[in-house]
């Protein structure tokens, strides 16, 4: 019903380069780009800080299920030497 055809989106890009102008468009353009690689950037920074706290969280895990079984061994060896 408000299908735009190919021959409407000439003339409407050729009067949005007749109002900006090339080099405006290109800035616009530049800029835009900028901004996408940037938004992906952080996006995958985010992903791997993630992942660096799942593995810390889980270093932090077995660091301390090591340090529970210590403190039992050193228990049993003080009640061995009882």
């Amino acid at each position: 019903m408000f299908g735009i055809s190919p021959m409407q989106l000439l003339i409407i890009l050729a009067i949005v380069v007749l109002l900006f102008g090339t080099k405006k468009l290109r800035g616009i353009g530049g800029d835009l780009g900028g901004a996408l690689k940037g938004f992906k950037k952080a996006m995958s920074e985010e992903d791997k800080d993630a992942d660096f706290k799942k593995t810390d969280e889980k270093v932090e895990d077995k660091s301390s299920e090591a340090a529970e079984n210590k403190i039992k061994e050193t228990k049993s060896e003080q009640k061995e030497s009882n």
